[in-house]
């Protein structure tokens, strides 16, 4: 599954994208947040602190944290999209 990341998450994060095998009982999007946070800690956890600031987009559609996330070939993770 690749993972991309945009704007301040990718700062925080240090990357803007990266190749992830995620456990199995992973089913969310914010399952998967949690994971990386807990288990890369650092940057990850700063960047997913405040979940509430957080938008994804799963195989290019915007979706809710708690969206499922099994056969996702991409998911994008970012904050939200202002515009001007």
């Amino acid at each position: 599954m690749k993972l991309l990341y945009f704007a301040w998450v990718r700062e925080r994060i240090g990357r803007s994208e990266e190749d992830v095998d995620p456990p199995a009982e992973l089913a969310s999007v914010a399952d998967l947040v949690d994971w990386l946070a807990t288990s890369r800690g650092g940057g990850y956890a700063a960047a997913f602190a405040d979940r509430d600031r957080l938008r994804a987009a799963v195989d290019q559609r915007f979706v809710a944290m708690d969206s499922a996330i099994d056969g996702a070939r991409e998911i994008a993770i970012f904050p939200p999209v202002t515009g001007g």
